[in-house]
């Protein structure tokens, strides 16, 4: 059964059932979350929401957790981003405006951005359906539009499967940050004293970037240095007679100079200490637990981003303040080279399939076609997926192309397709974004200036090399995805009260009780199997899960 959900005030929904009769008093409208929670028991129906980052956070404060949904403005996304409208507003009342003709309001300030104290006079109004519009009526009528748009998609069952993902996982994402991942604050406390001493009264550096900062200046001559301002640090090094193209940690370690590797520390530890110092962890950690709000399909090529905090960006440092509670375990679960198994699967290059059945891609690429040399095998396959030729990589990529031409031709023609402003889309349907205006002026003028038209060349080339990556990174967020839902789904079957606390590209962590880490191991590894038959069906290609059950995150790698 599908139901389509509309909140009403004061944690109220309307119901509507759109195959079959909501029993008894739960079809007489509207109803409070434990009518929501009966039917989930019930009936496990596919719940219609017009987005879940919005309406599912209130149910899972009320001890509401849903089985299974479609999320509306997630599959508007995907849809417009098919068409190449990624830019065009998503939610609810857009989707019913563009139904009607009429003007797409924008869309609301994602949940979590800070807030204006005081709204613009002159703002328009946002996220709004026009008055005496029915939100339920509107979400019906939405959600029936997109089913036939997905029916008339050159490939509507890989499209299905994506909505069904990405609205999955929404519903793991809110999950998350109900459950919020183990955080010890003593331990980052800790962890943060040691590497920059007590922590700083306000507006003053912590000591050990203090010390840092006189170090570099003494090394240049005694002179006073901001290492927080390149200017200044690209002029001090001038006047010690060493230029400098910029202050980037790349082009710091080309230089040889005593003044760099305190500024190198400096630009390491006072990162640290900007993202995730003192005052991230008074903002972020409470009562154990660290909870961001997780932004699904947040980056084009379908990964995810968060909003504040920097979930997705945990230095390796801090990793050793995620501990599993007393009798309770992490499951940490990575993908192992994804990326390349991928590209096996997407171009059905045999051979490739055949070196990526060994647990370590690379060492099996390297003995068949690179002498055993692992770092130009990773190289050769690194290239072809991003587009690389500096140095000796154009070599390792022509030997690569004649022993997998399949899967380079793969890539090649996705590189291709982005350098003519094409789009190009993952396995399952998500699209690239066109090129910008601008671009296609750069591009597409035709010119006697040599000078031009090697700028033209060159700028078509750089989107061909998003292109290229855009059609296996997006392929392998596909797989995560189809992976996270099947799991989420299995663990609530075979590993109740196991929580889901953290996902990030290719990497899943599972806080579980002690006894069921093992069974939790299991899902893991069977959820990667399903998707992998969801995603690409009768792939030879496998893609192995590297699980470690751990007490710290950091004992996992």
């Amino acid at each position: 059964m599908r139901i389509v959900v509309a909140p009403e005030a004061e944690g109220r929904y309307r119901l509507r059932a759109l195959d079959g009769e909501l029993p008894g008093s739960l079809g007489e409208s509207p109803v409070r979350a434990g009518g929501l929670a009966e039917l989930e028991r019930e009936m496990r129906p596919r719940w219609v929401l017009p987005a879940a980052d919005d309406l599912y956070p209130a149910l899972l404060g009320a001890g509401v957790r849903l089985g299974r949904c479609h999320d509306l403005a997630l599959t508007e996304a995907l849809l417009l981003g098919h068409a190449g409208r990624h830019d065009s507003p998503r939610a609810l009342p857009a989707a019913w405006a563009r139904l009607h003709g009429l003007p797409e309001p924008p869309d609301a300030e994602p949940r979590g951005q800070p807030q204006r104290d005081q709204p613009s006079l002159f703002e328009p109004e946002r996220e709004a359906l026009p008055r005496g519009v029915d939100p339920l009526s509107a979400a019906t009528e939405v959600y029936e539009a997109q089913q036939l748009a997905l029916a008339g998609l050159e490939h509507p069952e890989r499209m299905r499967l994506l909505v069904a993902a990405e609205s999955a996982g929404a519903l793991a994402a809110a999950e998350m940050s109900e459950h919020g991942l183990p955080w010890r604050a003593d331990v980052h406390a800790a962890l943060l004293e040691r590497l920059l001493g007590p922590r700083p009264a306000i507006g003053e550096r912590p000591r050990r970037l203090a010390e840092l900062a006189e170090r570099v200046g003494a090394e240049l001559g005694g002179r006073a240095v901001n290492p927080d301002h390149p200017p200044t640090v690209i002029k001090a090094f001038a006047a010690a007679g060493v230029d400098i193209p910029s202050t980037r940690a790349a082009a710091l370690r080309e230089v040889d100079h005593p003044a760099v590797p305190p500024l190198l520390e400096y630009k390491e530890l006072a990162r640290l200490y900007v993202a995730h110092g003192w005052s991230w962890l008074n903002t972020w950690v409470h009562n154990g637990r660290f909870r961001p709000v997780y932004v699904v399909g947040g980056v084009v090529s379908g990964r995810w981003a968060s909003r504040g905090g920097a979930a997705l960006q945990l230095p390796k440092e801090l990793r050793t303040a995620v501990r599993a509670d007393t009798g309770w375990k992490l499951v940490v679960a990575d993908a192992a080279q994804l990326e390349p198994r991928i590209l096996a699967a997407l171009s059905g290059d045999e051979r490739l399939a055949t070196v990526a059945g060994s647990s370590d891609l690379y060492t099996g690429l390297a003995t068949d076609s690179f002498e055993g040399d692992r770092s130009r095998a990773k190289t050769a396959m690194l290239s072809a997926m991003y587009g690389g030729t500096a140095g000796g990589a154009a070599a390792l990529l022509a030997l690569l192309r004649n022993r997998f031409p399949k899967a380079v031709d793969f890539v090649e023609s996705a590189a291709l397709a982005g350098e003519r402003g094409e789009l190009v889309r993952s396995r399952l349907g998500r699209t690239s974004p066109p090129p910008s205006q601008e671009w296609r002026t750069a591009t597409g003028a035709s010119t006697a200036d040599a000078a031009a038209e090697h700028r033209s060349r060159r700028i078509a080339r750089e989107w061909g090399r998003f292109t290229r990556n855009f059609v296996v990174q997006a392929s392998a967020a596909d797989w995560a995805l189809a992976v996270l839902a099947t799991l989420r789904t299995r663990l609530a079957e075979h590993a109740p009260g196991a929580e889901v606390v953290f996902f990030q590209h290719d990497e899943i962590i599972v806080h579980c009780p002690a006894e069921q880490a093992e069974p939790v191991r299991a899902q893991l590894t069977e959820s990667a199997a399903a998707a992998s038959t969801l995603v690409f069906a009768a792939t030879p290609v496998r893609f192995p899960l590297e699980v470690a059950v751990v007490d710290c995150y950091a004992d996992a790698k």
